[in-house]
């Protein structure tokens, strides 16, 4: 008996109303969870589906409008946002000094590598789902889902910190130090859910309008904010190196504080590394905009790599010029760039300056941000494993209006009253594991899952069962080997002692068996398919560089940021084993039935 039989005498066991439709239908569907887990949960989609049969759910079609320089501004927004003014001042007073110039550049190297394996995944299949789809057509639905989620959490959490922020750095802006001027106390709440901020709430349901109304609009106005905010900045680099000494490069302000451009040695500057990484964040969001690009093989790549690449450009020269405003012993690790100025007579105005260059910052990112987690939600919602309601893309805005709401009072109720410690400058961890799980799967589709389907009979069979798994287990050995070689590392690093020769010892001992590990698998293993549009240069070194980058970035975490995330993924799990699976599999059993096709013929390549 075939699949498409035996999910047909399931539907009408349960009467065709699926596993929703009364009480005794989800009971009866709660009894059949651990096999329909094992359905599931490892269902792994073909890039064909998602572009087709998946999309289609959706009803309308997003516009593609967007070309390389809207990425460019997109990716420039989601990046470059108040966190660089705070996260320079620590790293550089705390780990690398000067060569906190260095630390820019490598992490910036870093950053680059993490979008090199997004872009292969956008440009091969540019649907808005970004990381969740990626996921999904190579380590299956329940991987899928669990890391989408935490992404989402994550956006809408960090969003609502963000945009309280903006209250603090406006207020600065104009000369008002404390935000508290700008909110309503309410007697009688906790403390830290005891201040309403109707700016931030103002500013969420804005950019919520905005976003909801075009993406080519709200492109538009990003790339104004973002050229306002370039200007800020570069003002900020002239200031610096006008104002500048170059003797603070190598000079400290205390003599008895070690000296040089690198007072820590280069342990300094890759911990310094480790923290300014976090000022990339946010060139992820780009590759959800893929569904609306107007040539992805070409705009994708650019958009993406380009905005990293002048991104890093800024950055090193904003780490230079308040490298040469003070010495590095003299920096305020709270606002560094406002504070080298606030003690300059005559000089005190550039303080309100960079408060309204690190505001326009924040819309910017918020703006990014906000797209990217919509598109996030909408096609969660296609997959079925979230509401269809969400999936829905307005026919007449072209844009997924129903998730971008939901998501936009979502975020403007826990803006409105909490205040999150989630600042822009700390990391979020689930977009870390993100990173992490996207460059395993760029490794894992070249290896093991082909491009194409494999079966004659596409209707009927299951799209796991249509791939090739040749080189599975040697590619899930690979990675596994290699990830827990990172971790090893990542532990010497913090755990063993900083003047110990073991240490140094030790962390050689990794380094080369990741070296080796890396070339054992690209002498022993080939490839199942190489990409007809774009790849990943240096496969698989480039992508396994950014999976050692990620795994050390996440062991950088504090303890607050696993709990978080395991708070999170429990959540999580729950609602899979609750709902989601139980929707999914009406919608694929439903897709089945009906035998449904759609063709892709809006995407230009």
């Amino acid at each position: 008996m075939d699949k498409g039989t035996l999910m047909s005498q399931e539907a009408a066991e349960q009467g065709g109303g699926g596993s929703f439709s009364s009480l005794r239908a989800y009971g009866r569907a709660l009894s059949q969870t651990p096999r329909r887990l094992a359905r599931r949960a490892c269902a792994a989609t073909s890039p064909e589906e998602e572009m087709s049969r998946v999309r289609a759910r959706s009803g309308a079609s997003m516009a593609r409008a967007l070309r390389w320089p809207d990425l460019v501004g997109l990716g420039l927004g989601g990046m470059v946002g108040a966190g660089v003014f705070v996260t320079t001042g620590r790293a550089t007073r705390l780990y690398a000094g000067p060569g906190v110039i260095v630390s820019y550049a490598i992490a910036g190297l870093c950053a680059l590598l993490s979008a090199f394996c997004y872009t292969e995944f956008a440009v091969d299949m540019p649907v808005a789902g970004g990381a969740f789809s990626y996921l999904r057509v190579t380590f299956g639905e329940f991987a899928a889902f669990l890391t989408g989620a935490n992404l989402i959490m994550e956006y809408v959490f960090s969003n609502a910190a963000v945009a309280r922020s903006f209250t603090a750095y406006m207020g600065t802006a104009v000369g008002v130090d404390s935000p508290s001027k700008w909110r309503i106390a309410v007697p009688g709440l906790p403390k830290g859910f005891n201040e309403v901020d109707l700016v931030a709430v103002g500013v969420i349901l804005l950019i919520s309008v905005c976003i909801c109304y075009s993406t080519k609009e709200s492109s538009m106005v990003n790339m104004v904010l973002t050229a306002v905010h370039v200007a800020f900045i570069l003002f900020i680099i002239v200031m610096g190196f006008w104002r500048g000494d170059v003797r603070n490069l190598t000079h400290p302000a205390d003599p008895a504080h070690p000296g040089g451009f690198f007072p820590n040695g280069v342990g300094g500057v890759f911990s310094g590394a480790a923290m300014v990484y976090l000022s990339y964040i946010g060139y992820d969001a780009v590759s959800t905009m893929a569904e609306e690009v107007e040539r992805p093989a070409r705009d994708i790549p650019i958009g993406v790599s380009g905005s990293v690449v002048i991104v890093t450009v800024l950055y090193c020269l904003m780490a230079a010029s308040m490298s040469m405003l003070l010495p590095y012993d003299a920096i305020d690790t709270e606002a560094p760039f406002s504070g080298a100025f606030r003690g300059s007579e005559g000089w005190g105005w550039v303080s309100n300056v960079i408060g309204a260059g690190a505001s326009l910052g924040i819309l910017t990112s918020l703006m990014v941000a906000m797209l990217g987690q919509a598109r996030y939600l909408c096609v969660i919602g296609r997959s079925g494993v979230m509401p269809a309601w969400l999936a829905k893309v307005h026919p007449k805005t072209a844009t997924p209006v129903n998730a971008s709401v939901f998501l936009g009072l979502f975020t403007a109720a826990l803006a409105l009253f909490t205040e999150l410690d989630i600042l822009l400058n700390l990391v979020c961890i689930g977009t870390l594991f993100v990173f992490y799980m996207v460059s395993n799967a760029v490794v894992y589709r070249r290896y093991v899952v082909g491009p194409h389907s494999t079966s004659a009979d596409n209707s009927t069979a299951s799209s796991d069962e249509r791939r090739p798994r040749r080189g599975a287990w040697p590619t899930l050995a690979f990675l596994l080997a290699f990830s827990l070689i990172a971790l090893s590392f990542t532990l010497v690093w913090k755990l063993a002692p900083q003047d110990g020769r073991s240490r140094v010892g030790l962390l050689v001992a990794c380094g080369v068996a990741a070296v080796a590990t890396v070339g054992a698998f690209q002498a022993l293993v080939p490839q199942a398919h190489t990409p007809e549009l774009w790849g990943v240069p240096g496969m698989p070194w480039v992508p396994a560089a950014s999976v050692f980058l990620n795994v050390f970035l996440l062991g950088s975490l504090d303890r607050p940021s696993y709990v978080r995330f395991g708070f999170f993924s429990a959540a999580a799990v729950l609602v899979y084993a609750l709902y989601s699976v139980h929707s999914s599999y009406d919608a694929e059993e439903s897709a089945t039935l009906e035998g449904a096709k759609v063709q892709d013929e809006a995407c230009k390549v």
